[in-house]
């Protein structure tokens, strides 16, 4: 929970529905005002399911919705039957409501719910008691929609900043462990293809010590924008370290990734240029087996992106296979190594 604000505050509401609205729909009852201590007792359960659903299946994003909609649903149920005493009930929920939804969806919920009180208007002593309870809820609703949005800007940019890298605009390594651990478990559920290539300048060294950093620095941006340009939306380029990059491309076949790989090998090598010269890439390539994890998979791409540096650089080596190639296929089959060549 403290690493997750929505389900954090989804349980809250849920402990606030335990503790805050029990005492009230055993008073209803005790009163005599069983139809609104039903009411009590449906809103709590429909409460509770929310938070139940959100815990089991990790879908905070409509259990969150669900939870606005119970509670300012709720919210109107109450102020309806009870008029004066219920209305009080609608400013929590409104105002959770933004904590819970989108902040778009939570202006339609907040507004349907006003929408429906000032409809039936029976919560109401006076057209005047309506104009500024309405007044109020829209100052208030107002307010939470502008923290709301400032909040998921400000998310949305420390997301950002944990999985991309500054300098190219791609992904960075971390982000690129948890989707091939997605593609591992959507490979076993799907039997999807998948395809990675990692691939690395070579000597680039060279290039920071004769040009400078900077002109290093724009070489990398000049191949990750390359590379995004020969390839599909549904792949994903990670920067894994210095001028080594990882693509993940879903649904290739092992028969196809041959033609792609050397693809972008080509283009590389015939559009990335130095003032002395082209720069060139080496490419290791493997794809998902049966049986694989994430770290064997990355692992054999890499074995055969040293197999590549090793036989002299600007070149394609697959490695389908840890130990055994298939004929006529191009794959390496060298034993791993935990020495890499430099650039």
């Amino acid at each position: 929970m403290r690493h997750d604000f929505q389900l954090s505050i989804i349980t809250l509401l849920g402990a606030c529905a335990v503790f805050g609205i029990t005492p009230f729909a055993v008073f209803r009852f005790l009163t005599g005002n069983v139809m609104a201590g039903v009411t009590d007792l449906l809103i709590l359960a429909s409460i509770c399911a929310a938070v139940v659903y959100a815990w089991l299946t990790g879908d905070n994003r409509r259990a969150g919705f669900c939870l606005a909609v119970f509670a300012c649903t709720g919210g109107v149920m109450v102020a309806t039957l009870l008029g004066d005493e219920g209305l009080f009930w609608l400013f929590p929920a409104l105002v959770t409501s933004f904590f819970l939804a989108s902040p778009i969806l939570a202006v339609v919920v907040n507004s349907l719910a006003l929408a429906a009180l000032m409809i039936d208007g029976s919560a109401f002593d006076s057209r005047e008691q309506m104009l500024s309870f309405v007044t109020t809820c829209i100052v208030v609703s107002s307010c939470a929609y502008i923290f709301a949005r400032r909040n998921e800007h400000q998310r949305e940019r420390l997301e950002r900043l944990a999985t991309h890298d500054p300098l190219t605009g791609v992904k960075n390594r971390r982000a690129m462990e948890e989707e091939m651990q997605a593609a591992v478990a959507n490979h076993i559920r799907n039997d999807m293809p998948y395809a990675l290539i990692i691939f690395d300048l070579d000597h680039f060294k060279r290039i920071n010590d004769a040009y400078g950093h900077a002109r290093g620095d724009e070489a990398l941006v000049e191949c990750t924008d390359l590379v995004r340009r020969c390839t599909r939306r549904s792949d994903q380029l990670f920067r894994f370290g210095g001028e080594e990059f990882v693509l993940l491309m879903p649904g290739v076949q092992a028969s196809g990734i041959q033609a792609v790989a050397e693809n972008l090998r080509h283009k590389v090598a015939s559009e990335l240029q130095t003032p002395t010269g082209p720069i060139t890439a080496s490419f290791g390539v493997s794809c998902l087996q049966p049986g694989d994890d994430a770290e064997s998979w990355l692992a054999r791409a890499d074995d055969a992106l040293y197999e590549a540096k090793s036989r002299g650089r600007n070149q394609v080596v697959i490695r389908l296979l840890p130990a055994e190639p298939t004929p006529g296929s191009g794959i390496a089959a060298s034993p791993a190594s935990d020495q890499r060549i430099p650039g």
